[in-house]
């Protein structure tokens, strides 16, 4: 159903000669209306992709399943996913070819580019202080956008696209959304400057501590709260799952003595601990624990410690 809504989103321009997603509102919600938004062409060519995979994986793997699918839903198999995989190669997506970076949508660039360290501190947050037109002419980012979209999908890119894409776009970020911090943070761990990604993660863990934004008196930011975990775990502890393994990169704030964190992956509970000489994981279940840290493959038996060196960069 998301695949056939996205299907039927997407327009053929004869001036690009490529599809495009026409009028949406990406994740920073100081832009509406806009022409395709990086994030959402991504995820809508990553729906279609992930739809026609399943429908290939339940059809060889599950015959009896994929008719009773096939019947419910009416699907032609061949004209429908041969028209996404059509949307799929020519969707366009915007992008600066001087910079090397992703464009958030058309005409970002039109934008007068600067930094939110421009703003006076007595305007912040600018969306109780600029009218909303002001804000729409702006180049100011309120939460990850095309970042968000990178952390997403990570893996997809090489460390160098990610720090130009962080390096344009986080100067220009407000960050006056609970969202948006955390994810920042990450990036930034992942590019190796653990006190920047520090002090983004004070900001999530402080959000309404501190009240930043000016409105905590309308309710806590429990996606902030969530994003704290994130920042520790996926940021500083560099946590990971892929192909069915866990990969760990630890790093540790030089302000913090240690830190710790748990996690289960199919049903096998396990301890990371981390200090400024190295990390301790400990497998608190009854299977092995398959696990990537700095890059060397480890299995952790059942009740086991696995210690490593710490490696900052």
């Amino acid at each position: 159903g998301i695949s056939r809504f996205w299907s039927q989103r997407a327009t053929w321009s004869e001036n690009l000669k490529k599809y495009v997603i026409l009028g949406v509102t990406g994740p920073n919600e100081y832009e509406n209306n806009v022409n395709n938004n990086w994030h959402t062409n991504s995820m809508a060519a990553w729906t279609l992709s992930y739809t026609i995979s399943s429908l290939l994986k339940v059809q060889k793997q599950a015959p009896a399943k994929y008719k009773e699918l096939y019947r419910k839903t009416g699907l032609d198999f061949k004209a429908e996913t041969g028209f996404w995989q059509k949307i799929i190669d020519n969707l366009h997506m915007p992008f600066d070819s001087r910079r090397e970076v992703f464009l958030q949508q058309d005409g970002f660039l039109d934008k007068e580019l600067m930094s939110a360290d421009k703003i006076p501190a007595d305007e912040r947050p600018i969306n109780q202080h600029w009218s909303w037109d002001r804000i729409l002419r702006s180049c100011f980012i309120k939460q990850a956008d095309v970042l968000q979209s990178i952390y997403v999908f990570e893996d997809k890119y090489d460390t160098e696209t990610i720090r130009r894409n962080f390096e344009f776009y986080e100067p220009m970020t407000v960050h006056e959304s609970s969202l948006s911090a955390c994810i920042h943070s990450i990036l930034v761990s992942l590019l190796g400057n653990i006190e920047k990604a520090y002090e983004l993660y004070l900001r999530t863990a402080r959000l309404d501590l501190d009240d930043y934004n000016n409105e905590v008196g309308e309710g806590l930011h429990i996606t902030s709260m969530a994003g704290t975990w994130l920042a520790i775990v996926e940021g500083f502890g560099g946590m990971r799952i892929l192909d069915g393994k866990v990969l760990i990169n630890p790093r540790i704030p030089g302000k913090w003595k240690s830190y710790s964190f748990h996690a289960r992956l199919r049903g096998i509970l396990f301890e990371v601990k981390v200090n400024h000489k190295g990390t301790i994981i400990t497998n608190q279940s009854e299977k092995n624990l398959p696990m990537v840290i700095f890059d060397k493959e480890h299995e952790i038996g059942k009740g086991m410690k696995l210690n490593v060196n710490l490696q900052q960069p």
